[in-house]
């Protein structure tokens, strides 16, 4: 590899995002440098490696290579050497702030490095400010609070200059100090111009936002705190070097309540501390972590999970044991320093981190969990499944809408309560169910009773167990009062509590034969002996058994045999029609399914049941087409749906609303309906995030949105859903690059290629690779989307997708060209050649269009080699084809390369008429404007026609000198 080729790679390796990979790359680097000999070379590799280290969390790395910079500079200077002095003046301040993270480094070395570092400043008439802010450090790390304040007076005296930290750092410093000082609302007022004007830096804004989190709750500004914590971590979740403050922020959870998320925070970087950037940094989140563990493990056994490590495997682990562990890893951590430093201050400062315990008053964090008050404990006791919601699956058991108290009669018999409880089930009545049975139990619990009156009490506990969603209680309690009904000789009796049986047996594959043999016997007996509405229940119960095997049609046709008014009971009538329209909707039959739905609803609504109300209106928002009347649907179950009603209703109002374009509502509505899931242990949260998430996205809340997405990519891929969590990883990915944050976009998309490396999943790598060279080309780092695009365009060859390889491949070459890489720019162009050759000749639009757009590819790189006969050659008739599909805009970008072309040749007469043309058509505001004048003024030069290219300039304000 030429020397030429490793400045080319070097420049590359500068490029990439801070981390493992980097440092990799720069390490490879180093090695091939010194053997080319180079060095200028090798010293600026150097230089880059030092800075590398320290913000790719492997600063003890950076000694070394600081190191052989400054004796390179010093023992034999060179011309080059001066072009970079500003920048090794500048990796002084890394290295005192990285040896005192050091306990092994004895306190005299980094002494001996500030002075050191003094002598170069003064010899070169810099400012002393930050050689003061760094003794101010020094003193402030050993507990030295006399001397700390005399290098603070003095940095805040002396006037800055280029060597002194940026305008976000220097403010964090401060806030630090002010905030450690108790002087919090100095510190707030010194962050807000900081916070209002631009900052640039690497380190900023997180880090003051993570210095401002106390000072901000201390001073009431809880709002402040919130938002500095949610945009802070964000911005700092994903680099090993800034694990010191992850620990802030998780301190910060702990101190405001937020205990789930601590544990969150600390469970996601736990496996860091097994390769902490420093023994200081590994001191503070070991000490952070464990105070959030023990006040997490308060609540009961909480255990998490911990990555495996050399020599210890991967698996849950007690919160509280962690805590010990960490405890003793943060107080040995401290009198290591103590040990070092001579003092005991780094022992009493982790004493107090260990102590930290919730202040006492709850801070919302959570874009996708809030807390909500308790259900009102007079609100009516519910069950988890329903007869009116098995079919579809809805929660939705509730009391009948307006019930007042219950009073069971004090006279009544056994066989009269059973009789009460009975009707007050089948009217969807769970408060006199429950305190009839209770009467019942208290009354003849231990009497000797008849036989049968025994078995009727067994078929209710059957319902009771079935609406605990029990089902193997309540399977065993319907065969045990089904063996005594047939002992005693109550066919009747026997055979509805077979059919209830069936249908409980049709839910698992083992029993389902047994269950539809019973359920259909069952339904002969009592429609040849039974009363009508024990005939219409038969076939009922015969539908939901076929609807369990999902043989729809079959169900259907034992519904058809159910009379309109079921036998004279309007609740089974409306849970009939409530079927119904369950099996029509599964047999695509939506407008029929969406009539039985309403008509559920409406005889709900007369009963004033709302159980069957809210399973009816959540039956009827999914078989509408207009979603703003799911939207009213939900509306009305939402007051009437009992809680574990409340999910179902929740989950569609929000997709309804989100289809009806009203995202910004929709919010809500999943934040509920995460909450609810997260409150009762339910699985599917995860899922939920997702959705929020991308609900946060359509309405701008880009933060939020990306918060949200990395809580469900990870309960995604702790259920091992990995294609969901894929996806999510996608929306993720397209959130970063929102928000700016372009390394982790890059990260994730790359993430997603790896995991979609098989031959079923070519097209979507393919898209995925595009999508990171889009972001890369976009940054600027032209060579790495390059890459990018090379790696699409093969994924798509391979997955026969020509016309997608040629878009790649010219966007490929593209980004060869303004990379600067004129070899490789060449090879693509050759590439896209060849692949066009395939294509030519296809009429469709799309085939037309990338032909067009690799010619103007092909002209551009042709142009730059000094190639312009060859670059005109291939712009012949392009603009024509792309205006025959209507693509003015690149017709006419098409054209003002032609122009610029005739003029590079010498064909002034040519270019003129033809660049009049193309800027008489632009939009006056459009950015081509400018570039065509330009090219027909120089046109209009060459043809010796001056006053019209000076009045041409004035027109459009273009500098006259300006070649």
């Amino acid at each position: 590899m030429s020397d030429e080729d490793l400045w080319r790679v070097l420049r590359g390796v500068s490029d990439m995002p801070y981390g493992a990979g980097q440092i990799a790359a720069l390490e490879q680097l180093l090695r091939r440098v010194d053997a080319a000999d180079d060095r200028h070379l090798a010293f600026v590799t150097r230089m880059q490696a030092t800075t590398g280290y320290i913000y790719g969390g492997e600063p003890a790395k950076s000694f070394v290579t600081f190191s052989w910079c400054v004796s390179e500079f010093d023992q034999d200077p060179q011309p080059y050497h001066q072009r970079h002095l500003h920048n090794l003046l500048w990796h002084f301040k890394y290295m005192v702030n990285g040896l005192l993270n050091f306990p092994e480094v004895p306190l005299d070395r980094t002494y001996a490095v500030l002075d050191d570092m003094e002598r170069r400043y003064r010899a070169g008439g810099h400012s002393l400010q930050t050689v003061h802010k760094h003794r101010f450090r020094v003193a402030n790390h050993v507990g030295d609070a006399e001397a700390a304040a005399h290098w603070y007076r003095l940095w805040q005296t002396t006037p800055r200059d280029d060597l002194s930290d940026c305008a976000g750092c220097d403010p964090t410093s401060q806030v630090n100090y002010l905030a450690d000082t108790g002087r919090d609302a100095e510190a707030v007022a010194l962050s807000e111009p900081v916070l209002a004007g631009r900052l640039t830096c690497n380190e900023q804004p997180q880090a003051i936002l993570t210095a401002l989190l106390l000072p901000y709750l201390r001073t009431g500004r809880d709002e402040s705190a919130r938002d500095a914590h949610r945009e802070a971590y964000r911005r700092l979740r994903g680099n090993l070097a800034d694990l010191w403050d992850i620990g802030d922020h998780v301190e910060f959870c702990t101190l405001t309540g937020n205990e789930a998320r601590a544990l969150e925070l600390v469970e996601r970087h736990l496996d860091w501390l097994d390769r902490a950037p420093s023994p200081a940094a590994a001191m503070h989140f070991a000490a952070t972590a464990a105070a959030a563990l023990r006040q997490a493990g308060q609540s009961g056994e909480v255990t998490l999970y911990r990555r495996a490590a050399e020599g210890r495997p991967a698996g849950e682990v007690s919160a509280l044991l962690l805590a010990d562990e960490l405890t003793q890893t943060a107080t040995g951590l401290a009198e290591r320093f103590d040990a070092r430093n001579g003092t005991t201050h780094q022992s009493e400062w982790i004493a107090r981190r260990l102590a930290v315990r919730p202040r006492g008053e709850h801070l919302p964090l959570s874009a996708s969990v809030r807390r909500r008050p308790p259900r009102p404990t007079e609100a009516e006791p519910t069950t988890p499944t329903s007869r009116a919601s098995a079919a579809t699956g809805d929660v939705v058991r509730s009391g009948v809408v307006g019930a007042t108290a219950v009073t069971v009669p004090a006279d009544a018999g056994p066989d009269e309560l059973l009789s009460l409880a009975e009707q007050s089930w089948g009217r969807h009545d769970q408060a006199t169910f429950r305190a009839v049975l209770a009467a019942y139990d208290e009354r003849f619990g231990s009497a000797d009773l008849p036989p049968r009156t025994v078995a009727h009490r067994m078929a209710l506990r059957a319902a009771e167990r079935g609406d605990e969603d029990d089902i193997p209680g309540a399977i065993e309690m319907n065969r045990a009062a089904l063996e005594v009904y047939r002992t005693v000789g109550e066919e009747l009796s026997a055979q509805v509590i077979a059919g209830r049986l069936g249908v409980l047996l049709t839910r698992s594959d083992d029993d389902a034969d047994e269950g539809l043999a019973l359920v259909q016997k069952a339904a002969e007996v009592l429609d040849r002996d039974g009363d009508a509405r024990q005939r219409a229940a038969a076939h009922d119960r015969v539908a939901l058994a076929l609807l369990h095997r999902e043989r729809w049609a079959d169900a259907l046709a034992a519904l058809d045999r159910v009379p309109p008014d079921a036998g004279g009971d309007p609740y089974l009538a409306a849970r009939v029609a409530l079927h119904r329209a369950h099996l029509l909707e599964q047999a695509d039959r939506v407008e029929e399914a969406r009539a039985a739905a309403d008509e559920s609803r409406r005889i709900g609504r007369e009963l004033g049941v709302g159980e069957l109300v809210t399973a009816a209106c959540l039956a009827y928002a999914r078989t509408v087409d207009d979603p703003a009347d799911a939207v009213a649907a939900c509306d009305e179950a939402l007051p009437l749906a009992p809680a574990d009603a409340e999910l179902p209703v929740r989950v569609a109002r929000a997709r309804a609303l989100l289809a009806a374009g009203r995202a910004a509502d929709a919010v809500d509505d999943f934040v509920e309906a995460v909450t609810l899931c997260v409150e009762r242990g339910a699985e599917g949260d995860a899922f939920l995030r997702w959705e929020l998430a991308n609900a946060y996205r359509m309405v701008g809340r880009l933060s939020e949105a990306a918060e949200v997405a990395e809580e469900a990519v990870l309960g995604l891929d702790r259920l091992g859903a990995q294609a969901e969590a894929d996806s999510c990883r996608h929306l993720l990915a397209g959130v970063y690059a929102g928000l700016g944050e372009i390394d982790p976009a890059l990260t994730l998309l790359e993430q997603l290629a790896d995991n979609l490396n098989g031959p079923d999943n070519l097209p979507y790598r393919a898209q995925v690779l595009e999508e990171a060279g889009d972001i890369l080309y976009d940054a600027d780092r032209d060579a790495a989307g390059a890459e990018r695009f090379a790696a699409a365009a093969t994924a798509y060859r391979l997955g026969g997708m020509p016309l997608d390889e040629l878009r790649a491949r010219r966007r490929e070459a593209y980004a060869w060209f303004w990379a600067d890489d004129r070899p490789a720019a060449i090879r693509a162009v050759e590439q896209v050649d060849a692949l066009a050759a395939t294509l030519a000749g296809q009429p469709e639009p799309p085939v037309t269009y990338e032909l067009a757009m690799a010619a103007e590819a092909g002209a551009r790189v042709l142009t730059a080699e000094g190639r312009p006969d060859e670059a005109l050659a291939r712009l012949t008739g392009v603009p024509d084809q792309l205006r025959s599909i209507e693509a003015f805009g690149e017709a006419a970008q098409v054209e003002v390369l032609t122009g610029e072309l005739l003029l590079r040749l010498d064909r002034p007469a040519e270019a003129e008429p033809l660049l009049r043309r193309v800027l008489g058509g632009l939009p006056a505001d459009s950015r081509p404007v400018r570039q065509t004048a330009w090219l027909l003024a120089r046109a209009l030069d060459l043809l010796d026609r001056p006053a019209e290219a000076a009045a041409l300039r004035t027109e459009h304000d273009l500098d006259p000198d300006d070649d």
